[in-house]
């Protein structure tokens, strides 16, 4: 049955329940060809339920689908649906070992003839040519092992485009591009767009969404909330809409006065890497540093946290000079870390929540080789109270877990080591606007309680927003020391700027 040709796709009252939790209660979305259609929303809003419903990976347990005009009905039919969408997953979806142009070819293999054999020259010449446009430095014939978080995702979505698909479903797709990657994206999506190609584009940021998207449907709780255009919208209306209430300011104030210096850096460098970088941060201050992706910041941190050894310069802790040589040793000296990929090197995925929190400091909670299993949960439950962590229970897996409460897990094991220093790397990369709110308030509450906090952020609003002094880092050099009062987004790119 052919319907109307307003739209490109129509979704109609679409459910889905998992084990008995409706994920999606009566979700409708339509989309156009051409347009940029923004779905946001808190996480376990339904927006990746949805999207794997759109691109094959699930089947809905009610609704309909509508594309092209045709109701879609039976496995059959919505092949037709996998066919015309293309998605590029936030968990990239390539294979490590293939070259860059196999991993993009994946599936409609190019072969020689009638034979089985790949014909790898045309393999690599074709991938070439829709590489170029980016205008990035990746060699079609290179393994994908060898490339960078951020090359990768660029190979992701040349991957999707490559399929032709007149979707193509964009999720977190500048998770790990660098400012001039995410400029060449948006022109790639000027040009789909050009070309009748229709973008989903799910994102957690907000000047993203305001950008790039012609039109924004908001979903909550599993339920369609609204659809508008874009400039009827900003960010506090789109908040609202996205947690059902306001938020009336978005950072927190600061604590009050500062105490005494906690860290003080003098000279650090590591060679190739950073070099001459010299601050401090004292207890109850959140020293925002803020940079370029490339620029070192997570290179400094790590040579704080005795990850990495640093060739030169100095650490003071309350005024006494100290090597760290290892995390252990960190831990000793009372300084806490949560890493910028919590999935990879915050978290154990396939362990619970109360195994996670209480990964390292277990020897607090032993009697002999035995773990004193009332002590630990104690522990674990007065965490979980005290950081908001909504859980069904402690021994719930903790990959099962928001992004927003698996921050908050890692957060939680490092609180659990009682440190005077904590350093937060992208604290809130990948997690909804309502958990980054419970996050800066957290933040703020470590500090009012009188521990010093190092934050290390790419959202500009972010620092500003939360950062008492701010050091801006550029190629491996510390550029400026701002106060809050002085500091600006342009006075930050200004310094963050390559010279």
């Amino acid at each position: 049955m052919h319907l109307s040709q307003d739209y490109l796709l129509e979704v109609h009252k679409l459910s889905k329940s998992f084990s008995g939790v409706l994920a999606l209660d009566k979700v409708s979305l339509k989309i156009k060809s051409g347009e940029v259609h923004a779905l946001m929303g808190e996480n376990g809003a339904g927006k990746s339920t949805l999207m794997n419903i759109l691109a094959g990976l699930l089947s809905p347990d009610a609704g309909e689908i509508i594309f092209e005009g045709t109701r879609l009905q039976g496995h059959k039919e919505l092949k037709l649906l996998c066919a015309g969408i293309s998605m590029i997953h936030q968990e990239m979806l390539l294979v490590p070992e293939m070259t860059v142009a196999q991993n993009i070819f994946l599936g409609k293999e190019i072969r020689k003839g009638k034979s089985w054999w790949l014909d790898e020259r045309q393999l690599n010449q074709q991938a070439t040519e829709l590489l170029a446009p980016l205008d990035v430095a990746i060699d079609a014939r290179m393994p994908m092992k060898g490339l960078s978080v951020a090359q990768m995702q660029m190979v992701e979505i040349v991957k999707a485009i490559s399929k032709k698909a007149k979707i193509i479903i964009m999720d977190e797709p500048t998770s790990a591009l660098s400012d001039k990657e995410v400029s060449t994206l948006f022109k790639i999506i000027r040009d789909l767009k050009a070309q009748g190609v229709a973008i989903i584009y799910i994102s957690h940021k907000m000047e993203e969404i305001f950008t790039v998207a012609d039109t924004i449907t908001v979903l909550r709780d599993g339920k369609y909330i609204q659809t508008k255009p874009a400039a009827e919208l900003n960010n506090d209306s789109l908040i609202s809409l996205m947690v059902g209430r306001e938020l009336n300011t978005m950072f927190p104030e600061s604590p009050g006065p500062k105490g005494k210096v906690v860290l003080e850096v003098k000279k650090l460098g590591r060679q190739g890497i950073f070099s001459d970088i010299s601050f401090d941060v004292c207890a109850g201050e959140v020293l925002g540093i803020a940079g370029l992706m490339g620029a070192g910041r997570t290179e400094i941190a790590r040579a704080i946290y005795g990850l990495d050894q640093p060739d030169t310069g100095d650490i003071y802790i309350k005024g006494i000079k100290t090597v760290i040589k290892s995390p252990q040793e960190a831990i000793k000296n009372r300084i806490g870390y949560v890493s910028e990929d919590r999935k990879v090197l915050g978290l154990v995925l396939g362990m619970s929540v109360k195994e996670n929190i209480t990964l390292t400091s277990l020897k607090t909670h032993q009697r002999g080789p035995f773990i004193k299993n009332d002590s630990e949960r104690a522990a674990v439950n007065n965490m979980v109270q005290a950081l908001r962590i909504k859980v069904a229970h402690t021994d719930q897996p903790v990959k099962s877990l928001s992004g927003g409460n698996q921050q908050k897990v890692v957060i939680a094991k490092v609180l659990l080591a009682a440190p005077e220093l904590i350093i937060l790397d992208e604290p809130t990369r990948g997690i909804d606007v309502g958990a980054k709110f419970e996050i800066y308030k957290l933040i703020k509450e470590l500090a009012a309680k009188g521990l010093a906090v190092i934050m290390i952020s790419s959202e500009l609003p972010e620092i500003l927003g939360m950062s008492d002094r701010i050091l801006v880092i550029a190629n491996g050099r510390q550029t400026a020391t701002l106060l809050k009062a002085e500091a600006t987004q342009e006075n930050i790119m200004h310094h963050a700027m390559p010279q």
